[in-house]
């Protein structure tokens, strides 16, 4: 494991699948302090990790939650812009409201959070990793909005990275495909299909169907390279964005 002895991260979106397996890892890796933000309150508050935590409830869209939260990002040494919403429906017949819902969440709260996170680093350097998605890279029939969100989060990253290199601030993104975490449930396809043969076995078909490794990652999977993207085992690493998909866009 990447060890991340003493140093204090900031995790959105950390209630659950990949923002939780994260704040996990960090906190067995060696970090002191976690700060944790997710709209799910109730969820938040049910976390223990065994270090000091700092709860932060609310809406990553919102502008003022981040003016708010300034005092509890100051002194951390890396973060994790992982707040994100899915969503489906071709670009025919997509309401306009769906498209702004995904680009809020997905665009616009990464926006803000990086912009939070920089000033709070800034004078004294740290790493960022934004989670985006191999939807931002592939092309596939459906996925317009949440394509383009994690498209427009890639590039965001990478000026990102560029703005931070002179501070110090390292900025990555991981790019995950098919991730077995609670999100799935809410499929209909998946959930039909996992009542039949049962939930690893209707991961397991449709990863054999996506990816030439035949298989989707683990949370916890992703949570350990993400934790290497902040070690100094990455430190002349920034601006990259690492496909974690098991060849899907091959």
């Amino acid at each position: 494991m990447t060890r991340l002895r003493d140093r204090a991260f900031l995790v959105t979106g950390a209630a659950s699948g990949i923002g939780l397996a994260t704040a996990r890892h960090l906190a067995q890796a060696g970090a002191t302090r976690l700060v944790l933000a997710d709209a799910d309150a109730v969820a938040l508050a049910r976390i223990d990790l065994g270090c000091t935590l700092d709860l932060l409830p609310g809406d990553v869209r919102d502008e003022t939650f981040w003016d708010e939260a300034a005092a509890a990002l100051a002194g951390i040494d890396g973060a994790v812009v992982n707040a994100g919403v899915a969503g489906a429906g071709a670009i025919a017949n997509l309401a306009f409201d769906e498209w702004r819902r995904i680009l809020s969440v997905n665009l616009d709260g990464a926006f803000l959070t990086l912009r939070a996170v920089m000033r709070a680093m800034t004078g004294r350097g740290g790493a960022i990793v934004t989670v985006a998605s191999a939807a931002g890279v592939k092309a596939e029939p459906g996925v317009a909005a949440y394509g383009a969100s994690k498209a427009g989060l890639i590039q965001l990253t990478k000026v990102a990275a560029k703005e931070g290199a002179a501070a110090g601030i390292r900025v990555n993104a991981i790019a995950p495909a098919g991730v077995e975490t609670p999100v799935w449930d809410a499929v209909p396809m998946f959930a039909d299909r996992a009542a039949a043969i049962g939930r690893d076995a209707a991961f397991a078909e449709l990863a054999a169907m996506a990816t030439p490794l035949g298989r989707y990652a683990k949370a916890e999977e992703i949570a350990a390279q993400i934790a290497f993207l902040l070690s100094d085992d990455a430190a002349t690493i920034t601006g990259s964005v690492l496909l974690s998909d098991g060849g899907y866009t091959l």
